[in-house]
C-alpha cells in the first residue's frame, strides 16, 4: 500500500471545508466539557475541539442553551451529536449553525446499552442508510461541515466489506470527513470502557480506507498517545484525535501548534497556562458554578512535574468545600515551583 503525504503545515485552524482536523481531542463524556475544553484553548490555539455528546433529544426537549453553551476562546469547535432520527439531526445541525459551532459530528460510536435503546452510537453500523439519511438530512439543513466518528466495525458487521459499504453510502449521501475508531464496537459482554480497551486496534484498516478513497478525508483515532505515532499516522492518513492522553496529560497540548501546525504555543509554562485561566474560573464562579465542577479538569495539569502530587491533593481535598473559590488554586498553584528558564525546562 502507498503510504499518503501528510498534510502541510498550516498557519490557521481552518481550511476550505472547515476547520483543520490535523490535530482534535475526541469528544469524551464528562470530560470534554466547556471547562476542559477553555483550559485545552490555554495550550493551543490549532488543536480541534469537540463537545461531549449531545442527543437529539436533549437538545430538543431539554435546555437547549445550557446544553450548547460554551465560549468564544474555545473556537474551533465541533458539536457531536447522538440520534438517529433524520428529522431531529437536522433541526439539532440547525442549531449548531445557530449557535456558531464550526462544525457537526454525528456519533456512531458509542457502545453503551443506554445508547443503543435509542438508536445511537455504535449500534448504527448495522444501519448504513439508516444513518445515511440522518448525514443528508444535517447536510440539507445547514451550511456546516458535517462529519462522522465511527468504528471499523461492530459485532457481526466487522469484515472489510461491511465497513466499505457504511462508508460508501455516508459518502453517497455527501459526508466527506469520517473520524475512524479503530477498534470494532462488541455490542454484546462489553462495557463501554472494556470497549475501549479490549478489541484489538487496526490501524490498517484506518490507512486502508484512506488509500480506496482519497478523496474522502480520513482521521484517524484509537488508543494514540505520542507526537511519534501521531506523525506514523500521518503518513496515511489526514488526521489524528487523541482522546484519554489529552485529557490525563493536557500539557500534551502545548506542543500542538510547534508539532504540527508551525506556529508558537500560546504559553510557555504550566503556570501561565493556569493563571490564564483564573479570570474564566471566577466568571464561572460569579454564575453559581461550583468550584469542584471545574477543578478536577486540572489535577492532570502538573502530571509528572515536582509538586503535581501535591498540587493534585490540595485541589481534591479543598476544591469541594463550601465556598471554595480561587484561593484553592492559586493555594495548589504554589505547591508546584514555577521554572526559571521556562524554555528550558518545560523543553
Amino acid at each position: 500500500m502507498q503510504n499518503q503525504v501528510p498534510l502541510s503545515a498550516s498557519t490557521s485552524p481552518y481550511q476550505a471545508n472547515g476547520p483543520s482536523r490535523r490535530f482534535c481531542v475526541a469528544p469524551m463524556m464528562d470530560w470534554t466539557t466547556s471547562h476542559y475544553r477553555y483550559l485545552a484553548r490555554q495550550l493551543s490555539r490549532h488543536t480541534l475541539l469537540y463537545t461531549e455528546m449531545v442527543t437529539t433529544g436533549a437538545l430538543i426537549h431539554g435546555d437547549t442553551a445550557r446544553f450548547l453553551r460554551h465560549d468564544e476562546a474555545e473556537y474551533p469547535l465541533a458539536l457531536q451529536l447522538g440520534g438517529s432520527d433524520a428529522r431531529e439531526l437536522a433541526h439539532c445541525a440547525r442549531l449548531a449553525e445557530q449557535y456558531g459551532f464550526d462544525e457537526v459530528n454525528l456519533n456512531v460510536g458509542c457502545p453503551s446499552d443506554r445508547v443503543q435503546n435509542n438508536m445511537i452510537g455504535a449500534c448504527l453500523m448495522g444501519h448504513p442508510d439508516k444513518v445515511a439519511e440522518g448525514v443528508r438530512s444535517m447536510i440539507e439543513a445547514t451550511d456546516l461541515p458535517v462529519t462522522v466518528k465511527h468504528r471499523i466495525g461492530i459485532d457481526g458487521r466487522e469484515s472489510w466489506d461491511d465497513l466499505c459499504e457504511f462508508v460508501e453510502k455516508l459518502a453517497e449521501a455527501g459526508c466527506r470527513t469520517f473520524i475512524v475508531h479503530a477498534r470494532i464496537a462488541i455490542l454484546e459482554g462489553l462495557s463501554p470502557k472494556e470497549n475501549r480497551d479490549i478489541p484489538p486496534l487496526k490501524y490498517d484498516r484506518v490507512y486502508q480506507l484512506k488509500a480506496k478513497y482519497p478523496h474522502l478525508e480520513i482521521i484517524i483515532n484509537g488508543g494514540i498517545k505520542t507526537f511519534d505515532e501521531c506523525h506514523e499516522h500521518l503518513r496515511h492518513t489526514d488526521g489524528v484525535m487523541l482522546g484519554r492522553e489529552a485529557y490525563h496529560n493536557p500539557w500534551l497540548l502545548a506542543a500542538v501548534d510547534s508539532e504540527f501546525f508551525g506556529q508558537a504555543a500560546p504559553v510557555k509554562t504550566r503556570h501561565q497556562a493556569l493563571r490564564a485561566m483564573l479570570p474564566f474560573i471566577q466568571s464561572e464562579l460569579d454564575r453559581g458554578v461550583f468550584l469542584t465542577h471545574m477543578s478536577r479538569h486540572l489535577l492532570g495539569l502538573f502530571h509528572g512535574q515536582p509538586g503535581g502530587r501535591q498540587f493534585r491533593r490540595y485541589i481534591s481535598e479543598n476544591a469541594h468545600k463550601s465556598g471554595a473559590g480561587l484561593e484553592v488554586i492559586e493555594t495548589a498553584l504554589e505547591k508546584v515551583r514555577e521554572p526559571a528558564n521556562p524554555e528550558i525546562a518545560e523543553a
